[in-house]
């Protein structure tokens, strides 16, 4: 299976996900125009991932800010990580010292996802 990579732009977060070692990484910004056309991709391969997952999976999400369709692709994402059995597979949220949305968000997603989510504060 193949690494998956995107770079960055002002409206899309950069995504980095690397099969055999389970490390995967999301940063910058979500607010796509079309918020499903743009994870669909990444949906189809997480699918694919959960066949066969790395012994442990981590997910790193450093995002500064997304909007509300991208909320509903981040469940999506979430709940397709769920699938992995017999993995330790945690979720790694980053949010600003003083960024409270960020991590209010982080802890509204610990409440309705079946996975381990850490919450890490970056200081200012």
């Amino acid at each position: 299976m193949e690494n998956f990579y995107l770079d960055g732009t002002t409206k899309t977060p950069k995504l980095s996900l690397n099969p055999q070692t389970g490390k995967f990484m999301m940063s910058g910004r979500s607010i796509p125009e079309n918020s499903i056309e743009f994870y669909k991709p990444l949906f189809e391969w997480l699918d694919e991932y959960v066949k066969n997952p790395s012994a442990q999976t981590s997910f790193d999400i450093q995002l500064e800010y997304f909007n509300t369709s991208s909320s509903k692709c981040l469940v999506e994402i979430f709940r397709r990580l769920e699938k992995i059995k017999d993995n330790d597979t945690v979720v790694n949220w980053f949010y600003e010292e003083d960024d409270e949305d960020m991590q209010e968000s982080g802890e509204d997603f610990k409440e309705i996802i079946d996975l381990k989510i850490v919450m890490s504060m970056i200081e200012s």
